[in-house]
């Protein structure tokens, strides 16, 4: 069979007709067999600073242009929930291939983390039964999502060549789950002074504020702030996120400097050298050690909390969920048996119901990163995580989920702030061959799916219904909104 023949058959095994799509035409044309690998795809032209345009033009010339979206026009939620209700319709009136393609369909979305995460967050919103599984085109600057599933973290080709490539790997790649992780952030409003968090481009896609309308609800009679979110790849603390947090706002004030990912990611370094994090005691000498601001405490399955010893050098704390981070590095690393065995470690699943929870003194010590068999200082594995900040410590810190930095204001007389994370179910992706992700499910353990279903939840004793379905979503659809001309 000839190149040109197993390409024409790949586009047809992958490209879906109008009336499957489009509930606006009538007629349903007969053929002669569905696509066996439907796919969708969602590129934020925005992104890699002329890439998404040139990929969706490419895309669009190979597939069917109507099941192509560009998320500068169609926000996802609306697309996917408009159209898998059609194709619900045509299965209701007996046509069995809308059946064949709803349960094989495969979603591509080209873009950076956020993008990604935005994607994951609304096909978790949706609470489908049988979510399709989502590839990723890296895109952005630290593409850790993509790199994390086989999919590289180097900008792609936009050639009809290299995205026939792409669509090939779709085709042949596995589907993964991986843990989806609830963050709820807590504060009393103070008697003067805002505590909305500051981004240098709209918040990350899933953290929004959460407004209660019961009420019996003693917190909002106090007076509370509560915003809620959810991550996929890792919730940040500290120093690295006030560095990914000038680097947005540089971004943001001068967006023509910023159109390569050579140039982003130098960029990205000079800046991490002039904010101290290479140098504190000499240009930021009164920077903080994460135990001046905050306590952490960390839960195991059962629902234990206990307080976590943090070394006093610790600058920063990063919550990690895959092993990518910053653009492909691994901070939790690969423990050997010994110290695994000594410390009850478990191997660092994606899908296992557990964060890896590492410190960083400094930018020296993220260096160590890149050395064989390099790490942070890993400080345990936990099924919940809570910091809890101490009172006037600071009147701000910054934080960071899946690449999208604020910095967050917080009280000046008051200890009631609380930054809580707990596992909430699971999203599909597709794996390539290269991919490094590791899953539960190759080496499968009762113990580690009890919870996979996409639901568990820990309810407290002083939650109603209300709290208790607020929890169940991330907040991606509808209430998201997006800077398109800054996120990755």
């Amino acid at each position: 069979m000839s190149v040109q023949t197993e390409g024409t058959e790949l586009i047809s095994e992958m490209r879906i007709p109008d009336c499957y799509l489009r509930s606006d035409i009538e007629r349903v044309v007969n053929i002669s067999k569905p696509p066996t690998c439907p796919v969708i795809v969602f590129i934020n032209s925005r992104s890699g600073g002329q890439l998404g345009v040139r990929l969706l033009q490419t895309y669009r010339n190979l597939l069917n242009p109507s099941q192509i979206f560009d998320l500068d026009d169609e926000a996802p939620d609306q697309v996917l929930s408009k159209l898998l209700g059609h194709l619900e319709r045509l299965k209701a009136d007996g046509l069995r291939f809308a059946a064949d393609i709803r349960d094989n369909m495969r979603i591509i979305v080209a873009g950076g983390d956020g993008t990604a995460g935005w994607l994951l967050g609304v096909v978790s919103d949706l609470k489908l039964s049988n979510p399709p599984p989502i590839a990723t085109v890296p895109l952005g600057t630290g593409n850790n999502l993509p790199f994390s599933f086989g999919w590289g973290k180097k900008n792609p080709g936009t050639d009809r060549e290299s995205v026939k490539r792409f669509l090939e790997k779709v085709k042949k790649a596995k589907i993964m789950q991986i843990d989806s992780w609830h963050i709820r952030m807590k504060m009393r409003i103070p008697a003067e002074g805002p505590l909305d968090p500051v981004a240098p481009l709209e918040l990350p896609h899933s953290l929004h504020a959460f407004k209660r309308l019961s009420q019996s609800d003693v917190l909002n009679e106090e007076g509370y702030h509560t915003f809620r979110g959810g991550f996929w790849n890792y919730f940040s603390l500290g120093m690295d996120a006030q560095v990914s947090y000038e680097f947005h706002t540089e971004r943001k004030l001068h967006p023509e400097r910023f159109k390569n990912q050579l140039v982003n990611q130098s960029t990205y370094a000079k800046i991490g050298c002039s904010q101290g994090w290479f140098c504190a005691s000499l240009v930021h000498p009164n920077s903080r050690n994460f135990r001046q601001l905050a306590k952490l405490k960390v839960a195991d399955r059962q629902g234990q909390w206990d307080e976590l010893p943090i070394p006093n050098s610790i600058r920063s704390i990063v919550c990690l969920n895959l092993p990518s981070f910053s653009g492909g590095l691994n901070p939790w690393g690969i423990p050997n048996d010994k110290k695994s065995r000594e410390r009850g470690l478990t191997p660092p699943y994606v899908d296992d119901g557990l964060l890896e929870i590492v410190g960083f003194r400094d930018g020296w010590h993220g260096l160590v990163l890149l050395a064989p068999h390099g790490h942070g200082t890993r400080l345990a594995q936990a099924h919940r995580v809570r910091f809890e900040f101490h009172q006037g410590a600071a009147d701000h810190t910054y934080m960071r989920m899946d690449g999208e930095p604020w910095k967050q204001p917080l009280p000046k007389n008051d200890d009631t702030v609380i930054i809580e994370i707990s596992h909430l179910g699971q999203v599909k992706m597709l794996a390539a061959d290269n991919c490094i992700a590791k899953g539960a499910q190759d080496v499968y353990n009762p113990s580690l799916h009890s919870f996979a279903d996409g639901n568990d939840v820990e309810v407290e004793g002083d939650e109603d219904e209300e709290e208790i379905e607020s929890r169940r979503k991330f907040g991606a659809a509808h209430t998201f909104r997006i800077d398109f001309d800054h996120i990755d």
